[in-house]
């Protein structure tokens, strides 16, 4: 049984690389956090808003503790935003593929669908994208996306059979989609098709007009049997929040 040290933390007081690496990132909300920094600097803010459930005082914890471990540093950006953020160090970032695996890992629960108190949230999709990524689908395909879900803004970057995501406005995308996150689940999962989203008006695209459809199908999420798709009314907007 992992034992409390004297600063709060539990120890498994085992000379074994595993048992230490979970004395560093098997607090409750931790991986969580990685998770969605693994797309780029954010805020004490940014942060809150992406971990609902989350109290204030732990999240402040939990981000002294993995400054403490080198996970994180925080750091100034450059004017004209010049907000204060965390973001990964190269310690943390050597997470990424550990966070893949448990993703792909984790997945296989999902099959059942969400549970009546689950949340989806938009980052979620952008770093499970980089485990499900098919190079064989993509073949010799190069694009740069740029995703707007329910106010937040990222760049899906394919090119060379390789696979980059960040929460940003893209540079130069071949098209801009629009969508919520339920469209974004359910086109992930195959529960819609991509014309029948785009008919629907629940996507809105500008530039490529094949563009979603050539997103979609270089994922590999699995057809989740027992999921349904659980369309929400919401009026879309081409503009980010």
């Amino acid at each position: 049984m992992a034992r409390s040290t004297k600063r709060n933390r539990r120890s498994y007081d085992q000379f074994c690389a595993m048992a230490r690496g979970l004395d560093i990132i098997g607090e409750r909300w931790t991986l969580l956090i990685v998770r969605d920094l693994l797309l780029g600097p954010k805020r004490y803010k940014d942060l809150v808003d992406g971990l609902p459930g989350i109290g204030t005082n732990l999240l402040a914890d939990r981000l002294k503790e993995m400054e403490e471990y080198g996970l994180i540093e925080r750091v100034t950006l450059p004017p004209p935003s010049g907000s204060a953020v965390y973001q990964l160090t190269a310690v943390g970032e050597g997470l990424a593929p550990a966070m893949s695996a448990i993703g792909r890992w984790g997945a296989q629960f999902l099959r059942g669908g969400p549970k009546k108190t689950d949340t989806m949230m938009p980052r979620s999709y952008f770093v499970a994208m980089r485990g499900t990524f098919s190079p064989e689908a993509a073949g010799k395909l190069r694009a740069t996306y740029e995703l707007r879900v329910d106010g937040l803004v990222f760049e899906v970057r394919i090119g060379d059979g390789r696979i980059t995501t960040r929460e940003a406005q893209a540079s130069n995308p071949d098209a801009v989609m629009t969508m919520d996150v339920e469209t974004l689940n359910a086109l992930m999962f195959r529960l819609i098709a991509p014309a029948t989203a785009l008919e629907a008006g629940r996507v809105q695209v500008s530039g490529n007009p094949t563009a979603l459809e050539t997103f979609v199908g270089v994922f590999g999420f699995h057809t989740a049997a027992g999921m349904v798709d659980r369309p929400v009314s919401r009026r879309l907007s081409s503009s980010p929040a």
